[in-house]
Order: C-alpha cells, then sequence, then structure tokens
C-alpha cells in the first residue's frame, strides 16, 4: 500500500496526524527566533591595544607583529587583518564558520599572554579582546541628556550605570560610548609663572602625582589593641588641587594655583554628540557574531525600566535607532505576501476549478504544510527570516500543484 493511499484510507489516523503537525506547527513558530537574514555571520574577534605616543610604524613593529605570530598559530584562522595608527592598533582576526566563537576567544585570550613577553614594557595595559566585528553595525542607539545637569555627572550614569549592565546581556559585545564626557580635574600650566619662579614642569607633574595617592597607611598596634589608619589621599575636584604645593622658594611654599588654572573639566573635550540639539552621551550596542538582532535588542529593552527607576528624573533616556524595529517590519511585509499569496492561489483554483470539495483540499494542504514547516525550521535551528519566509511563498506553488496532482 502506497502512502497516499494509507492516509486516504485511514481518516481518523490522517486527521490526528495532521492535528499533530498543527499543534507542533504553532508551538514551534511561537519559538522561532526573527532575524534578518539567515545566520551566517563567521566568529570574529577584535583585538586591541595601545602605547601612547608611539608612530604606527612602532604600533605595527613591536605591538602588531608579535600578536600576529601568536595569532597565526591559533586553529581555525581564515583571516587577519590590522590597522595601526598614533599610539593605537586593532587586529581583526577572522575564524571559519565551524569555529566556536568562546573557544577562539579562549585561544585568542592565551596567545595574548604568550606575546606579553615580547610587547613593549611601557604599554599602560596589555591588549584586550571583544567579541565584535568591527565591520557590523550597532544594533541600538541610546541617548541620555540633561538641561540641568552636567554632563560628566550624565556620562556616570551612561558609563557607570548602563553601560556596564548592558554588556553583560547575552548576545552583546561591547557598548561604545560617544560623546563621552568623564570627569577630570585639568591643569594648564603658565610657562612665564614657572620660569620666574624656577620651576619645571616635571616638578609641577611629580608634586600632584604624590599628593594624590590611594595607598594603606598602615596599623597602630597596643598591648590590646590594633588600630587601622585610615586616610584618604585622593583628591576628587579642583578646589582640591589648588592649594598643593609644588616646591618652596626663599623659604615660601608655591602653590599650584601661583603657576596654574586649574578647573574642573573632562578627559577629553575635543569629542561631543547631540541629541534633538542638545549635548548628549551616545551608547552604541554591538552585538556578537552569530546572535540574534531582535532577541538581543529585546534583552535590552527588558532591562529600560530598571534604568529609569535609578536615573534621576532629569536625565531623559531616549532611543536614537533600534535595528530591531526594521527587521519585525520587512518579516510582518513578507508574512503579509505570504498571506496573499495562499488567498490568490485558492481563488485561481476555485474560478478555474469551480469546484468547491476541490477547492477545499489545497485550501487545507497549503496551511499545513506551512505550519509544520515551521516545526521542521525550529528543530533545524532556522529562524524566521525574509529568505526562508519568501522560500515558503515560493514553495505554495508546489504545494498546490502536488495536491492537484493527487485530485
Amino acid at each position: 500500500m502506497s502512502i497516499p493511499a494509507f492516509f486516504i484510507r485511514r481518516a481518523v489516523t490522517t486527521t490526528l496526524v495532521m492535528l499533530g503537525v498543527l499543534a507542533f506547527g504553532l508551538l514551534a513558530y511561537r519559538t522561532l527566533p526573527v532575524s534578518d537574514l539567515p545566520n551566517v555571520d563567521f566568529p570574529t574577534i577584535s583585538v586591541a591595544a595601545a602605547l601612547p605616543g608611539a608612530s604606527p610604524e612602532t604600533m605595527a613593529s613591536s605591538v602588531a607583529t608579535p600578536l600576529e605570530r601568536q595569532f597565526s598559530t591559533i586553529a581555525g584562522v581564515d583571516s587577519m587583518t590590522s590597522v595601526s595608527q598614533l599610539g593605537y592598533t586593532n587586529i581583526t582576526i577572522q575564524f571559519k564558520l565551524s569555529r566556536n566563537i568562546d573557544a577562539a576567544a579562549q585561544d585568542v585570550q592565551a596567545s595574548i599572554s604568550k606575546a606579553g613577553a615580547q610587547l613593549p614594557p611601557g604599554m599602560p595595559t596589555p591588549p584586550s579582546y571583544q567579541k565584535v566585528n568591527p565591520a557590523d553595525q550597532p544594533i541600538l542607539y541610546l541617548a541620555l541628556s540633561s538641561p540641568t545637569l552636567p554632563l560628566s555627572t550624565v556620562d556616570e550614569f551612561a558609563e557607570t550605570l548602563m553601560a556596564q549592565r548592558i554588556s553583560m546581556v547575552d548576545g552583546v559585545a561591547q557598548v561604545a560610548v560617544f560623546g563621552s564626557q568623564k570627569y577630570a580635574v585639568r591643569i594648564q600650566v603658565d610657562p612665564d609663572a614657572l620660569s620666574a619662579r624656577g620651576i619645571g614642569i616635571d616638578q609641577v607633574q611629580q608634586a600632584i602625582a604624590q599628593s594624590n595617592v590611594n595607598k594603606p597607611t598602615g596599623i597602630l598596634y597596643g598591648h590590646h589593641q590594633a588600630f587601622t589608619v585610615q586616610a584618604n589621599g585622593q583628591l576628587t575636584n579642583a578646589a582640591a588641587y589648588r592649594p598643593l604645593i609644588v616646591a618652596y622658594r626663599n623659604g615660601n611654599p608655591v602653590r599650584l594655583d601661583e603657576v596654574a588654572r586649574v578647573m574642573d573639566s573632562v578627559e577629553n573635550d575635543k569629542v561631543a554628540s547631540w541629541y534633538s540639539g542638545t549635548r548628549s552621551v551616545v551608547l552604541a550596542v554591538q552585538r556578537q557574531p552569530g546572535t540574534n538582532t531582535v532577541e538581543v535588542v529585546d534583552a535590552i529593552r527588558a532591562l529600560m525600566p530598571s534604568f529609569k527607576a535609578q536615573i534621576p528624573a532629569s536625565v531623559s533616556l531616549n532611543t536614537l535607532y533600534d535595528r530591531s524595529e526594521t527587521i519585525r517590519a520587512s518579516i510582518e511585509d513578507v508574512k503579509f505576501t505570504l498571506l496573499i499569496t495562499i488567498v490568490l492561489v485558492i481563488l485561481v483554483i476555485f474560478f478555474f476549478l469551480r469546484n468547491i470539495s476541490a477547492t477545499i483540499i489545497p485550501s487545507l494542504a497549503v496551511p499545513m504544510s506551512l505550519i509544520g514547516t515551521f516545526a521542521a525550521m525550529s528543530l533545524l535551528g532556522y529562524t524566521l527570516d525574509n529568505l526562508s519566509l519568501m522560500a515558503m511563498t515560493l514553495s505554495v506553488g508546489f504545494v498546490v500543484d502536488d495536491a492537484i496532482v493527487m485530485l
């Protein structure tokens, strides 16, 4: 007995099988991830290294070259490129599609440790890596601004509260801060004042470094008790820096505010960003290769109520760009096209065959086949994307042709 004859003769079995396909298909449809395209992202890791003051040639020869030698020994490396500029080197490592990005990251970290002895000793921090493709655009832009609070305070909320928490979300590679206004004390030395007092700029630097420390003070031991001495040697604002003694001349102290202008400012006053004409701090979220954009954005948006509850009411949190919105819109458009296709096909069959029973059979076969496909897609790890839905739209014609042949 052939398979079609088996299901034709056993109507109850056929009905139960179709109900099972319908149930599993609908359940799988609710769990399928939504994406713009199938997941074909190559595992990519970006390694960054800094050496302030070094020329691009020095960065390429003394920093990039030792790292590249170690990275070339990692299994599954497909391509490797590096860019060196003044005081900074970025190396992008792309692995084969079958390589697990977490395992590749462990190999990259081990290679960085091996290359440590060959790197210049003057590097402020060892090289770091991120599981992100530099060529990939951020999936979410968030802007923080305030009409009353200083930007340094807004930046503190953005980098300390939000950026660190968003970085912990599964699928987030890194959170870049545009227009960062991190608080800092800026000291502008007057060369004429230093020259008149015979003080070198290195003395000013040493005096500032020695007066701003955060080290353990010590312990006082007694016969029966011991006391830990606590002293805060860190200076946190410009007013605390101004009375620092730089040197002594003719028995009189020369204070910092006599030879320099000390003011509250930010680390880098040459960068800025705006939102609706207002100075703001912008967070750009990049996803890890191989992760689903919509799921990552949904996880970040779930944190928004807690962020708004922790930041002051005067700080506005706005979304500049959300890539998941365009993805959802395109998917909904393709779904509507699929629905229109099914309706048109059924109407064409009815007008040409002019037989209600012959029209009902394709009308049931097409939805059942499509819903059953969702279950197979879930088992194979596919996503609801433009390509898969377009393929299902095209397959409607094949299903109808087979149904007509069976009739």
